[in-house]
């Protein structure tokens, strides 16, 4: 703080003794009989000062040059009609008479500077002690005029140069132009204000705008400067924070640029040909000349320009380069012609505007002509009649910042009105208390006003002395070989746009596109490139992935399989063996002659069941052995039908129980036939259990284990049906199914059929045994070579079951 101070202390020591040194230079120009020379000076009760920028930056060492008609002397005039006005109101400031002084900025921050000093004179004790007149006498000071409050300026630079000298005497201070971000800094630039929306608000705006035509991939172009650099940084800082817009790059055009420097911009902006929009927040002359190198280059429909204020709806920028300006988006502060300043500008004329100091030199810009031999231009041009009239004999279309020069001026009477009521209330004229404040009481009074500007808009300021962003959006459009700037939307905190009233380049009514990279098709996620966040390589999502989001896939449910697109999952078809498939047509014609011819062997044993060959054949064990095997044909009808809990039960039940019936009656006649055997080699007396009765009784206690398994296997694990999603997940998922079966795992199938294996198994051993038998047991020999057989089909069985993939199919 203490430093802070000091420096304070400093830089207000400097502007004092700068103050003196001016004031000593324009004491000595007035001895000359220069006074006034270039400033307006019109006597009041409250003076308020005006920069304006009546003419443009001069050639290196030459403070000013070319005069602006519309910037300068239409702006600087609008401020003079509206004093005129407020002393014509008897309502506002009655009694109260305002009074200006007017200075030419010359465009250049360091020359309006210099001039802005002579507000601050009146705020300087004066020490003439050193000073003499040419005969000694001591010199006879003009009071200078005490400055109440400015009016000005209109470049930011300017407005900033001049703000930090004026906040020292505490002077308030009224843009009608400045709209640098930077000035928002009530810290810094505590005592400005300004009745034009800041371009942090502008750039608010022209993102909106972009984000609203799709573009996520532009480039910024900014004139060097507080204006360019602060707009950029702005829309830059506001991009960034909302996301989806990337800046491909960012030029500066230099405040002195060298030959073909405007070519090389646009060289380097068509090295990233996909971000076709540019943003510009450039200076008017720097705008034509950036379209002039565009047209140059060919590029013709290409650049998709959106312009800041500076670019508005001038005609300058673009004469010439209609066609490469086709399609320009521009903005501009929303404002309104003014009637009463038309009518007040076109009855100007040199005999009745004396008091504007630059008005011959502006008739005759105007009128291209010369007045007398004082005027400025060539000797071969006509002379001025002074008969010519503004409209009449030139062409005239109001500046479009006069709404603001006129609000700024009523900004101030309105604070000075309020003042005026609140320090003299009842008081005709300036009371001493009122001519005895300082410039703080007033900002706060010019800080509170809200009224009704001459556009019908309300005038208000927030707490940094920024009025509120309200803005006209115009396309730059050619139609039937006119031009126009068209209104096709407004932003006031949010954005307007009328998309259908938009033409672009060759009068095209479709959007033209600046982005990055397209977007993903369905089914691909984007791949962002890092460090830019538009930029994006397509991926696509593969296998059984879909497309969750634009930037992930994930891998669909396993009952699920991503849909054609692959932006959702749907469920996977659900099959099941059916009865007109190959695998079920042959096994069930096997299978029914297999019944047909089961049916006619029992059919002749019943019919034959009392003759000898039958008996001998042990009828009793062979019916078994019959039932069994049609047993074995009729599990097939069961392993196609459609699997329920009914299914599944008797699959459980007869899927062994066949085999069981065959090789337990197998088994019973081998046994038999080998103890009888045994038992003959021994003695000649019978083995027990050889009647048919026993043998049926040692059969079915075979059978019964089988049974007993089976409903052991109920109990652990009741029967159900089950989707199988695994067997046919195939590598394209469009060929997925989920089968349905019984819940029967391979291995338990194996188990159930694991006893009826042991029945083979030991029937065979007893084949081996009895192959040696007499030819009285003639049975023995076809029994063991069915049993070599069987082994050897169960032995392929086992690893063709395995192998096999679908599980319909193998059983």
């Amino acid at each position: 703080m203490v430093y802070e101070g000091k420096r304070l202390v400093s830089c207000h020591c400097f502007f004092l003794l700068t103050a003196k040194f001016y004031w000593i230079l324009t004491l000595m120009q007035r001895t000359h009989g220069q006074e006034y020379a270039h400033s307006i000076r019109l006597d009041g009760d409250i003076i308020l000062g005006g920069l304006f920028p009546v003419h443009a930056k001069g050639d290196r060492g030459v403070p000013c040059g070319e005069l602006k008609k519309e910037k300068g002397i239409h702006r600087l005039e609008a401020m003079l009609y509206a004093v005129d006005q407020i002393n014509k109101d008897p309502d506002l400031l009655a009694n109260i008479t305002l009074g200006v002084r007017i200075l030419d900025t010359c465009s250049r921050d360091t020359y309006a500077l210099e001039q802005s000093l002579t507000f601050v004179q009146a705020l300087i004790e004066k020490d003439g002690s050193d000073v003499k007149c040419a005969n000694g006498d001591p010199p006879i000071f003009t009071k200078p005029d005490k400055i109440s409050g400015v009016i000005g300026a209109a470049a930011s630079s300017v407005s900033i140069m001049v703000a930090n000298i004026l906040r020292l005497f505490k002077i308030p201070q009224i843009s009608y132009a400045s709209t640098a971000p930077e000035l928002s800094d009530n810290t810094r630039y505590d005592y400005f204000s300004r009745v034009v929306p800041p371009d942090s608000y502008q750039a608010q705006a022209m993102v909106d705008i972009v984000t609203a035509l799709g573009w996520n991939y532009v480039s910024t172009l900014a004139s060097e400067g507080n204006y360019g650099e602060s707009g950029v940084e702005a829309f830059t800082q506001i991009s960034r924070e909302i996301g989806g817009v990337c800046i491909a790059q960012s030029l500066k055009i230099p405040r002195e640029p060298r030959p073909g420097e405007f070519e090389k911009i646009i060289k380097r902006l068509l090295e990233t040909p996909n971000a076709r929009a540019v943003i510009m927040f450039a200076n008017e002359d720097d705008i034509r000349r950036v379209l002039e190198a565009a047209k140059k280059a060919n590029q013709s429909g290409h650049f998709l320009w959106i312009g800041s204020d500076s670019w508005g709806s001038k005609i300058s920028p673009v004469q010439q380069q209609e066609e490469i300006a086709e399609g320009a988006v521009t903005i501009l502060p929303k404002r309104t012609s003014i009637d009463g300043f038309d009518r007040y500008f076109r009855s100007r004329t040199l005999a009745n505007n004396r008091r504007n100091v630059w008005f011959a030199e502006f008739w005759e810009e105007n009128f291209g002509c010369k007045l007398g031999s004082h005027g400025k231009r060539n000797s071969n041009i006509k002379k001025c009649t002074g008969l010519e009239r503004i409209a009449r004999d030139s062409a005239y279309e109001q500046e479009g910042k006069v709404q603001f020069v006129i609000d700024a001026v009523y900004s101030m009477a309105y604070a000075l009105h309020n003042m005026h009521k609140d320090l003299c209330p009842g008081y005709i004229g300036l009371c001493p208390r009122m001519s005895t404040t300082d410039g703080k009481e007033l900002l706060s009074y010019i800080r509170a006003v809200n009224f009704n500007g001459n556009a019908g808009t309300p005038v208000v300021f927030n707490e940094n002395g920024d009025a509120p962003g309200r803005y006209d959006i115009f396309q730059y459009q050619i139609t039937n070989k006119s031009t126009e700037y068209k209104v096709i939307g407004q932003w006031s905190n949010q954005l307007h746009l009328n998309v259908e009233d938009m033409q672009w380049a060759n009068r095209e009514r479709t959007h033209p596109t600046s982005v990055c990279s397209l977007p993903c098709k369905a089914g691909e996620r984007k791949k962002t490139v890092k460090g830019v966040p538009c930029c994006w390589h397509c991926e696509r999502c593969e296998g059984y992935h879909y497309q969750v989001d634009e930037f992930n896939c994930e891998l669909c449910p396993i009952n699920k399989r991503p849909n054609a697109n692959r932006t959702d999952c749907q469920l996977i078809p659900i099959i099941k063996l059916e009865w007109h498939s190959p695998w079920a047509i042959v096994p069930v014609f096997i299978a029914i002659l297999g019944i047909i011819a089961t049916t006619f062997v029992i059919v002749t044993f019943v019919r034959y069941n009392d003759t000898p060959i039958v008996r001998a054949s042990g009828r009793e064990l062979s019916y078994v052995l019959l039932t069994g095997i049609f047993l074995c044909y009729s599990i097939t009808f069961l392993m196609i039908a459609s699997p329920d809990t009914v299914v599944c039960s008797f699959r459980r039940i007869f899927l062994g129980l066949g085999m069981c019936f065959s090789y337990a009656a197998l088994l019973t006649k081998t046994n038999r036939i080998h103890r009888i055997f045994e038992q003959g080699k021994k003695s000649v007396t019978a083995p027990k259990f050889i009647s048919p009765a026993s043998q049926l009784v040692i059969t079915f206690s075979l059978i019964s284990l089988q049974l007993i398994g089976v409903f052991i296997w109920f109990g652990i694990d009741p029967p159900h049906t089950i989707v199988d999603y695994g067997e046919q997940r195939t590598l394209e998922p469009e060929n997925a199914r989920g089968v349905l079966k019984c819940d029967i795992s391979d291995l338990s199938l194996i188990c159930s059929l694991g006893y009826s294996i042991l029945l083979m198994v030991t029937c065979t051993v007893y084949a081996i045994k009895t192959r040696g038998v007499p030819e009285t047991f003639n049975e023995a020999k076809p029994i063991g070579f069915t049993m070599y057989t069987t082994c050897i089909i169960w032995l392929a069985f086992i690893p063709i079951f395995f192998g096999t993939a679908q599980s319909a199919e193998k059983v």
